[in-house]
């Protein structure tokens, strides 16, 4: 009989990060920049505090345990109350993205089965589009305070969340839960079809926070002032509001204002040692800095993901503004967090270009993922930094299924020895591994495109190009983008005798996606090469425009 341990048995629950952060770092600084224009000052406790009133305030409207709570949301204090409030006491903080076409976010919310929404500002003009299809929504919480509530909107019973938060006293003591039990809801990007919700556990949640806090993952200690560039509705933040609260860290928060100006004049003035973002927002920073002949007096880190971090920008922060910057990698499904890639101490002793081309990889797994690499009969294969293969995975905190889907998308991996190697997740992604564990993404299994790190469909821009009249076939692929990383390039067949032009082409998109997934060019070919079965070969199409030159690059 097996000899149990005799310790006490405490769940991993996201009220445990909270209410760590306000009893031992309760006077650590939580700064915002808010739609209001003004920059707010709270700290942990505060925040604590106002995580208790908010959960108070929503018992009272009636939502209970396992309700989804939707958030339209910058990075602020109100949102990080939201994040704490509705996950400790028991409902799921359904975090989504506002820069989504309306129809994708209304369908969303509407999958997740919403019984709130609360919305900075900013969005209040997108929630009045489309409330009216929002069928669960019961409530509709404005993130503002009563001087900023608007005199008339066409949303019914619209509440300030202020005044919520202020009619309650906060003697509310955190619900004991399972830690199994659901917290969040992250959608993917709908890369194929209907996005698809990724929902986290209190205990993967947690895990996850420590996982990123790591010294080889993003090193957050409470001697940092951390700036999450990174949305909250982008993947939780990669996990940044929880290892901040972790760990005790002052956190400052941009809200809307992420152009280069307003970030460098954030960074100098709340000394911030630590951010992470996409590539797209380092290089407005970069561009402002450089163009006024600015430094960075306390920034010394960043996390870069999202999308590959192009080498010249690596080389730009950390040769001539003295940053660290870390090279990740994830996914919705990973929550997000997969590599980082920090060198080991074998390492030090190669030569600096060395370092830099393992640094520029999406680097090694971090504890609480496993991963492999399989070829198509999913065996593993070698990890020797040229086999490359379907890149899988397996963790504390990747996903088993989808929200709403019985089916599992895990798959049985054979080892090199061929026996059974358990289940995994695919991440449809192409990579190899070195001898080391460095990983690197060499393509993606699906024809996606990756646009300043947000992901941009494919299958609906061809679907809609291929409505069009005069269109006989369309295939998008990616081009890339000095800016962007990647941009949509529109490939066209027009029917016979049909007349159509780039512009009338473009223009056919105007009311059917988000300006910002139109694609930035057309071409006009006699026809698409297709494979044996009929399907479209985008490999031959991206060889045949890989030096195509968008005409906004």
């Amino acid at each position: 009989m097996a000899l149990l341990g005799q310790m006490m048995s405490m769940p991993l629950l996201i009220s445990s990060l909270i209410q760590h952060a306000a009893r031992h770092a309760g006077d650590t600084e939580i700064v915002s920049k808010r739609c209001e224009g003004d920059l707010h000052r709270s700290t942990w406790a505060e925040v604590e505090l106002r995580s208790r009133q908010l959960a108070q305030a929503l018992g009272r409207l009636g939502l209970s345990a396992g309700e989804r709570v939707g958030t339209l949301a910058w990075n602020g204090h109100r949102h990080l109350e939201i994040y704490y409030g509705t996950s400790g006491s028991g409902l799921v903080c359904h975090t989504i993205n506002p820069r989504l076409f309306p129809e994708q976010i209304a369908w969303i919310a509407n999958d997740a089965q919403d019984s709130a929404l609360c919305f900075d500002l900013t969005f209040l003009p997108l929630v009045e589009k489309i409330a009216p299809q929002l069928v669960t929504v019961r409530h509709f919480i404005l993130m503002t305070d009563r001087a900023h509530m608007p005199a008339e909107t066409s949303i019914p019973n619209l509440l300030c969340f202020d005044d919520l938060v202020a009619a309650e006293d906060g003697h509310y003591t955190w619900p004991l839960l399972d830690e199994d039990t659901a917290s969040t809801i992250c959608y993917t990007s709908g890369t194929t079809g209907h996005p698809k919700g990724a929902v986290y556990s209190h205990r993967s949640t947690v895990l996850h926070a420590f996982g990123a806090a790591l010294p080889d993952a993003m090193a957050c200690t409470r001697r940092d002032v951390i700036l999450p560039v990174v949305p909250m509705f982008h993947v939780n933040a990669w996990g940044l509001p929880y290892s901040t609260a972790l760990v005790g860290a002052k956190v400052v928060f941009p809200g809307p204002h992420l152009d280069g100006k307003s970030l460098y004049e954030l960074f100098e003035k709340e000394q911030v040692t630590f951010s992470a973002g996409v590539p797209t927002v380092w290089l407005g920073l970069i561009n402002y800095v450089s163009s006024q002949g600015l430094k960075f007096s306390t920034f010394k880190r960043t996390v870069i993901g999202g999308s590959a971090c192009p080498p010249a920008m690596l080389a730009t922060l950390m040769d001539d503004y003295g940053v660290e910057v870390v090279h990740a990698w994830g996914m919705t499904e990973l929550s997000p967090l997969g590599t980082l890639s920090r060198l080991s101490s074998k390492h030090l002793a190669l030569p600096p270009a060395e370092q830099r081309r393992l640094l520029e990889k999406q680097g090694k797994a971090i504890y609480g993922i496993d991963m492999t690499i399989i070829d198509d009969a999913r065996r593993e294969l070698p990890w020797d930094g040229r086999s490359a293969g379907n890149l899988v995975v397996r963790g504390s905190w990747v996903i088993s299924s989808y929200y709403g889907h019985e089916d599992t998308p895990l798959i049985p991996v054979a080892g090199r020895d061929g026996r059974e190697a358990g289940l995994w997740f695919p991440t449809g992604d192409v990579a190899t591994i070195d001898e080391d564990g460095f990983m690197q993404i060499t393509d993606r299994s699906k024809d996606v495109i990756k646009s300043g790190g947000e992901w941009i469909s494919s299958i609906d821009l061809e679907n809609i190009a291929m409505a069009h009249p005069a269109v006989h076939e369309a295939a998008v692929i990616a081009v890339a983008h000095p800016k962007w990383d990647e941009r949509p390039l529109l490939v066209v067949v027009t029917k016979p005798g049909a007349s159509l032009t780039r512009d009338d082409m473009l223009k056919f998109y105007e009311g059917k996606i988000a300006k910002w997934q139109v694609p930035d060019d057309v071409v006009f070919v006699n026809e698409i090469p297709h494979t044996a079965t009929g399907k479209m070969l985008k490999l031959k199409l991206r060889e045949q425009f890989r030096t195509h030159t968008l005409p906004s690059a």
